[in-house]
């Protein structure tokens, strides 16, 4: 007597999402913004299940200002901005703006993996990054990402940069060899630094990834969909392309 072939297993259903995260639009349908990828990346790191929606640049404020979203308070003198990153958290319909806040909020939510959220080494190179090749990557990035945005986001980016600017933002790349010459050796010292820990393990503070790797990661995942050439770029520098491979795993949820 012949047996009967077995059905397939069903496939197990996906989680309900605890989180709706609001991210940026762009015509590659993915995440492109280096601070929404610190949250997708502690969000997929922890495997707390989360959808996207994504939004044009000029849809932002009308949307989080429709869903009722209080924007953090500002310096003085200084407009509140509706941003993104931002969360809706559903189990306790709490909304949340800006990454930083977003990031504490998940840690004590969702203790497990722990991530810890601030150290000495990882302090110093954030300030590190936001100074030392800050200016080199908008100077790279900047005229790029232009390029991957919708007629209607490219307009509303190109006038409040340009404005910013005082010039159009493709005359950045006129300057961009100087300014990526002027931070060689700092950039290979920040890439240095990020290795301090490496005989314990890829991340900054050694086996674990810390939200310093977050920052880290999400500032060449964004290079990386924004134009290949500046990645590759970044990661000739020790230490940055080793914090990169540690983190593709969770890197698959784009969208």
């Amino acid at each position: 007597m012949t047996s009967q072939p077995q059905a397939p297993a069903e496939p197990e259903p996906k989680p309900e999402p605890q989180i709706v995260l609001y991210d940026l639009a762009c015509i590659k349908n993915v995440c492109f913004s280096p601070v929404v990828w610190r949250i997708r990346l502690m969000l997929n790191y922890k495997r707390i299940p989360y959808r996207t929606v994504f939004l044009e640049f000029p849809d932002i404020e009308p949307t989080l200002k429709g869903l009722g979203v209080v924007p953090p308070v500002s310096a003085p003198g200084t407009p509140s901005r509706y941003t993104v990153p931002t969360i809706h958290h559903l189990p306790s319909n709490t909304f949340l703006m800006d990454s930083a806040p977003i990031a504490a909020f998940i840690e004590s939510t969702y203790p497990s993996p722990p991530v810890p959220l601030t150290s000495d080494l990882g302090k110093l190179i954030e300030t590190n990054a936001r100074t030392v090749g800050a200016r080199a990557f908008r100077t790279a990035v900047m005229p790029r990402e232009v390029r991957i945005l919708c007629p209607r986001s490219q307009e509303y980016f190109r006038s409040k940069r340009e404005a910013a600017l005082g010039h159009r933002l493709e005359d950045l790349l006129e300057h961009e060899e100087e300014e990526w010459s002027a931070v060689d050796k700092d950039m290979t010292a920040q890439g240095e630094l990020m290795l301090t820990n490496q005989a314990k393990g890829p991340f900054v503070l050694g086996e674990k990834p810390s939200y310093t790797d977050f920052f880290l990661a999400g500032n060449l995942q964004s290079a990386r969909v924004i134009d290949e050439g500046v990645f590759q770029r970044l990661i000739r520098y020790p230490g940055y392309g080793e914090i990169y491979n540690a983190f593709e795993p969770y890197m698959e949820k784009k969208d």
